[in-house]
């Protein structure tokens, strides 16, 4: 396989005001602090954590919705983060977004049929890309049908859809520039559970029959299972684990990633009943501080002496990789 995107080193820091009146000295919200990986042609890599670790930051400072504090993003080898205006603008076209909101994300003045053909009239507007009228139309209504929506709903306003229906629409505007690379940020956790199975299919058949990658974004480790090929488990600003999805559930090295897994119900009363979970003690840690060691010292029920002035770095495998001291590749 040949690598579509690729991450390195992504920092994403927010201004915070000072420390104090007498102390002018700046602070930061350190929302995403260091985090390096890759995505393949046709792969769909999760990206699973707590609420606030930054998941949803990552998305948007690699999609340039926000501009990166440090690092690069390169989309089919061309750094995204030197990119002047026009340049991004014609990069984007590889790279579309899902959001987890289905209505606020769709203009409420708009008709479905404007919604997904406004990508494409941008671009026609701007000389990047030479379409029709008629092929704007026709592009529109083969994009309903594949997400699953009748045509003659193309003159209708969000506000006449349901959930479910509304998140079609917003994965066939994403798709209306053909891009290789869907970002899709949580977009199924505003569902419910009988939608979220058909979006998820949605997106597998979509995926197929156009080989896109994914960067898909969850808190739910079920649907992280069921959509991913590797999964990347995040805490804090940094990736603690990144492996096949496979071995991430059956062989899970670090700490968090353990605690995790342990909290997810599995669906056999038998081995639900007997199931040993493990109980993290103490809160996050404010991102506004930086720590010295390891993030996750504070909260972890094996952690080393040494954790607490050294931080691990994300090593291992070329299939697995761990930010842990107890993994022997850290050893």
């Amino acid at each position: 396989m040949n690598t579509l995107l690729e991450v390195n080193d992504l920092k994403m820091y927010f201004p915070a005001g000072a420390k104090g009146f007498f102390n002018r000295e700046k602070q930061y919200i350190y929302a995403v602090d260091g985090i390096s990986f890759s995505i393949e042609k046709g792969e769909t890599l999760g990206l699973v954590g707590e609420s606030g670790c930054g998941k949803s930051t990552v998305v948007r400072a690699i999609s340039r919705l926000y501009t990166p504090t440090a690092g690069d993003v390169l989309l089919k080898g061309q750094n995204l983060n030197t990119m002047n205006k026009r340049e991004l603008l014609e990069a984007r076209r590889n790279m579309q977004i899902v959001f987890q909101d289905p209505y606020g994300s769709l203009n409420p003045r708009q008709t479905v049929g404007d919604i997904i053909a406004e990508p494409m009239r941008i671009y026609k507007q701007r000389k990047l890309l030479n379409m029709s009228n008629p092929e704007i139309q026709n592009r529109v209504e083969k994009l309903m049908d594949m997400v699953g929506l009748l045509k003659h709903y193309r003159n209708r306003y969000p506000h006449e859809f349901s959930g479910g229906q509304r998140q079609r629409i917003g994965i066939a505007r994403s798709l209306a520039l053909s891009p290789q690379l869907v970002l899709a940020d949580e977009p199924v956790s505003a569902l419910d559970v009988s939608i979220q199975a058909q979006i998820l299919n949605l997106f597998k058949d979509i995926q197929k029959e156009m080989g896109l990658s994914y960067l898909f974004i969850a808190h739910d480790l079920a649907v992280i299972e069921y959509i991913s090929d590797r999964i990347a488990v995040m805490y804090l600003g940094k990736i603690v684990e990144i492996s096949g999805y496979r071995d991430l559930y059956e062989n899970p090295q670090h700490p968090y990633t353990q605690a995790l897994l342990s909290s997810a119900p599995i669906p056999d009363p038998k081995i639900e009943a007997v199931r040993k979970r493990i109980i993290l003690s103490g809160d996050v840690p404010s991102p506004n501080t930086r720590q010295p060691g390891c993030y996750f010292y504070g909260r972890c029920p094996r952690r080393l002496e040494k954790c607490k002035n050294k931080h691990p770095e994300l090593k291992g495998s070329a299939n697995h990789k761990t930010a842990c001291f107890l993994c022997e590749s850290n050893l």
